[in-house]
């Protein structure tokens, strides 16, 4: 590693603040913890209400992070003097950031002999921002995978450290890569904490005229616009499956899909949005080319369905045109 680094050997047992929130961070935590690395303290977005009854749930960080016995702390803005304080206190090594959900300011990047390193759903420069699995199906990649990288103060710029390709496969859902990334990311990291000790870590800048960006998923994407071709349905299907959920329209209704897969790509002699047939428990309908199979539905304020068993409360005859 180059830049504003120690030159001096990296520790065999580093101090280690790890800053992660959701679920995808609990992997890698729980790799650090079972590797016995020394972690430090643990850092997380405060408690938020959640659900329908506004409950005050603690993020599944902290909650691994207490049932280990590890100091959690829990700042609104992790970039706080006050804040910075107590870390430099700590005396950390490295912070290592997964899914945390701040912007990191320079005043915190500088604390750490080692620097503040991220794991990244995604091979860098391609895909920077907040939503990287969602847009790696929506674009229909066929490969994705995970990046160490320093950071600095841009988003997702600073130089990569590690890498790991991972393959998405066929009718994957963005829920189903997620879990995949996040059991991959808890054994990367451990392997690039066994590299730096070995002084085998090369820094690569990033070649900003190849990056592409993974925006905030908005709103206007999950409607199904029946008109795009089979291939394109189905990625935006499993794109938001299982949250929040891509929906099409019927009878004035907005009806999520899930579990959506290409049955025929090529075929023209078709009506989109049209429910061609149910068949051996999925739903049939043609897009603009090609035909789509939806194994599971959703009506507004239930459960999430099988298409056999929503179909029995909710009748859509063959025929019928969605999207209207």
């Amino acid at each position: 590693m180059t830049g504003r680094l120690p030159k001096e050997k990296f520790p065999l047992r580093p101090r280690l603040v790890f800053m992660g929130t959701p679920e995808f961070a609990v992997p890698s935590l729980r790799a650090l913890i079972g590797a016995g690395h020394n972690v430090v303290a643990v850092v997380s977005q405060p408690d938020r209400p959640r659900g329908r009854g506004r409950k005050i749930i603690s993020s599944p960080v902290k909650q691994v992070a207490r049932d280990h016995g590890l100091e959690t702390l829990e700042p609104e803005e992790a970039s706080d003097e006050r804040f910075c304080a107590f870390i430099r206190g700590k005396k950390p090594d490295l912070i290592i950031v997964v899914a945390f959900g701040q912007i990191l300011k320079k005043n915190l990047l500088e604390i750490p002999r080692w620097g503040i390193v991220n794991v990244h759903a995604s091979l860098l420069p391609k895909l920077r921002g907040a939503a990287p699995i969602q847009w790696a199906i929506l674009n229909r990649e066929p490969v994705t995978g995970l990046t160490i990288m320093r950071m600095d103060e841009g988003l997702d710029t600073g130089p990569i450290l590690f890498q790991a390709k991972v393959p998405i496969l066929d009718n994957e859902t963005a829920g189903h890569l997620h879990d995949r990334l996040a059991q991959r990311a808890g054994k990367l990291i451990v392997e690039f904490l066994e590299k730096m000790v070995e002084d085998a870590i090369v820094e690569i800048p990033q070649d900003h005229s190849n990056a592409s960006y993974a925006p905030k998923i908005e709103p206007s994407l999950y409607e199904v616009d029946w008109r795009e071709s089979a291939e394109q349905v189905s990625a935006r299907i499993r794109a938001f499956d299982p949250k929040p959920g891509a929906y099409t329209l019927f009878q004035g209704q907005r009806i999520k899909l899930f579990a959506s897969r290409v049955v025929d790509a090529g075929r023209v002699d078709v009506v989109a949005g049209k429910i061609l047939a149910h068949i051996d428990k999925e739903l049939l309908v043609e897009t603009g080319r090609g035909l789509i199979a939806i194994r599971e539905m959703q009506y507004p304020g239930r459960k999430k369905l099988p298409v056999d068993d929503f179909l029995r409360g909710f009748l859509m005859p063959e025929g019928s045109i969605l999207g209207k």
